[in-house]
Order: structure tokens, then C-alpha cells, then sequence
């Protein structure tokens, strides 16, 4: 798999993106991406996807709730789908979801209904 076929979508809670400070949840995504290439640092479409640091490829989107956010990690952790929901402490709030790099065609269906973050 070419580093060029894989993506990595950070989903981001809506609610917040509208009230938190843009410095707040650029460092809310960078968390939840952190903790990803660590967890699965092994992954062989990581691995892949670190191999050409300049050209990859992110999809920022946006849930339009906490609830919706949730929904999503649950459908994820049913799929299998490896990610990371970011909880901000000690609020104890979910802020995004980002997952591991994957090739797009597998996990395209699960972002369908978000739209990119604006």
C-alpha cells in the first residue's frame, strides 16, 4: 500500500468547534493524533503512512454534537476500526475522534455523513 492511498480522518465534536478557541481545538486534534500514532505506531498502514512525512493526507471533519461523536466511536469500536476519542480532562469531555491512518475505500463509509470542518 503507497503512503499516497492512505488518509486519516480526525473528527471533531461541532459544539465545540463553535465555542472553544481555535488555538483549544487544533490542540484537542493534535492530542487525539499524538495518542493514535503512538497506539499504533506498529500498524503496518502507519508504518506506510510515516514513511513519507510530507505528503500525507488528513480529513478534518465535524460532528454536529457530543452525541453524534460518541455515536461514532461506538460504531467504530463495533467495526473494529482502530481510533482514539479524545476526552478533555477534567471535564470529562469528548472533543474529536481521530483514527489511524487507513487506506480510504475501508473506512469511507463511516465518515460519510460528517462534513468537513469549516
Amino acid at each position: 500500500m503507497s503512503a499516497a492511498r492512505l488518509v486519516q480522518y480526525i473528527v471533531v465534536n461541532g459544539e465545540i468547534a463553535k465555542s472553544w478557541p481555535k488555538g483549544a481545538l487544533v490542540a484537542q486534534c493534535c492530542h487525539a493524533v499524538a495518542a493514535i500514532g503512538h497506539l499504533y505506531a506498529a500498524d503496518p498502514d502507519t508504518v506506510e503512512y510515516f514513511k513519507d512525512l510530507d505528503n500525507m493526507h488528513k480529513v478534518v471533519l465535524e460532528a454536529p454534537d457530543t452525541a453524534k461523536l460518541v455515536g461514532l466511536g461506538e460504531v467504530l469500536q463495533q467495526n473494529e476500526v482502530k481510533h482514539k476519542v479524545w476526552i478533555e480532562q477534567p471535564e470529562n469531555l469528548p472533543t474529536c475522534i481521530a483514527l489511524k491512518p487507513y487506506p480510504k475505500e475501508e473506512v469511507q463509509k463511516y465518515m460519510k455523513k460528517f462534513k468537513l470542518l469549516s
